[in-house]
């Protein structure tokens, strides 16, 4: 559209401000609603695939991530003792690096000041009190107080999107799906220079990435109970308790971990909006849309997918309803794949029944899952 638009994105995490960044660089009005007070992001590290890597390329701060995180190219399997079984390089997209760990707070950095320093206006404490689609425009009241009227509202609220609850009631609330994800970060061992996944069958798998040159972060993932929460005095104990199989650097890598305070725990939620991701001019993106499980890396990268393809389909479309069409024409099939090749990784590897159609997938498995999500988006 060559005319300007004024675009209200409601969350400021790795999708919206993905999206600002993108809009504001292309000369459109954008503001960001935030309910936190500040960008601090929560959480320990994060994978960026080479697909992620081209997405931050084409906002221009991939050199950025780079420099805040650690750069890998191999994913080496290994047993419980630290022996590797393979090591299987990984592929990129374009001249893209394969892969980047990055601590989240380096990357909310990163990208909160791309986004500003292009002109979006980011309102934090804020989120969306009420909003009406007449057809041309999007009244919006926000709980400062403000008003304003948008050309498009899109929500990068995530997997609790209260935007989705305002479109669709409670159809579509996150489902448990009975496991639950321990991560901890500790000071990186040497030998640690990309993913090392020790694996005990369907017994444990446990995760050591690279986020800086200084840090790494244990990651593992179990069946837990819904009510599980872990004991605030005793969780880095529970999670060493998980983890008895491994010696080798997992077990260095517990033996770091001398107290509770640093252990993030968190339940792995799915989430499917089976209707249109687009109602009028309010659209859902990121986890708000298709939340999927971490067993692929790929939940983030499907965000700033999200994001740029829907700047192009902004750039491309007659107006914004058939920009939003193509962009959800676009990006679904995507989408729907990594969630349910994440799906099948996760009950492969937990010892879940699984489907014929997850068979077919597992067949592709994670490598061949890589070098799928290189191609074009």
């Amino acid at each position: 559209m060559a005319t300007p638009l004024r675009v209200l994105i409601h969350g400021g995490g790795i999708g919206g401000l993905t999206l600002a960044t993108a809009l504001a660089r292309r000369g459109h009005a954008v503001e960001v609603a935030e309910l936190r007070s500040a960008l601090e992001a929560l959480g320990v590290g994060i994978i960026q695939p080479s697909n992620a890597l081209h997405v931050m390329r084409e906002i221009g701060v991939l050199d950025e991530c780079l420099a805040a995180g650690f750069e890998w190219e191999v994913l080496t399997i290994a047993d419980p003792a630290g022996n590797a079984l393979a090591r299987i390089p990984q592929p990129r997209m374009g001249d893209a690096p394969s892969n980047n760990g990055i601590p989240r707070p380096a990357l909310s950095r990163v990208l909160g000041d791309a986004a500003t320093a292009a002109g979006a206006a980011v309102r934090f404490s804020t989120t969306i009190s009420d909003l009406t689609d007449d057809g041309n425009g999007v009244d919006v009241t926000l709980s400062d107080g403000t008003t304003g009227r948008y050309d498009l509202v899109v929500g990068f609220d995530g997997i609790g999107s209260p935007l989705r609850g305002r479109l669709y009631g409670d159809r579509y609330e996150p489902r448990y799906t009975g496991f639950a994800n321990w991560r901890v970060t500790m000071p990186r061992l040497p030998e640690v220079r990309g993913v090392v996944m020790g694996t005990a069958g369907q017994a444990a798998k446990a995760l050591l990435t690279p986020i800086t040159d200084e840090l790494m972060y244990l990651g593992t993932v179990f069946a837990e109970h819904a009510d599980f929460r872990p004991d605030p005095e005793r969780a880095h104990e529970q999670l060493a308790e998980r983890l008895t199989m491994f010696s080798g650097p997992i077990a260095e890598a517990l033996a770091m971990v001398t107290g509770p305070e640093d252990v993030v725990y968190s339940r792995v939620s799915e989430v499917t909006v089976e209707e249109p991701w687009h109602v009028g001019r309010i659209v859902l993106a990121g986890d708000a849309a298709h939340a999927s499980t971490p067993h692929i890396a790929q939940g983030a990268a499907m965000a700033v997918e999200d994001a740029i393809v829907l700047a192009e389909s902004l750039d491309a479309g007659a107006d914004v309803p058939a920009a939003l069409a193509a962009w959800e024409a676009r990006r679904r099939p995507r989408a729907m794949w990594v969630q349910a090749m994440s799906r099948a990784v996760l009950r492969q590897e937990t010892g879940s029944p699984t489907t014929p159609e997850e068979d077919e997938l597992l067949k592709i498995g994670i490598p061949g899952a890589a070098h799928v999500l290189v191609k074009p988006y």
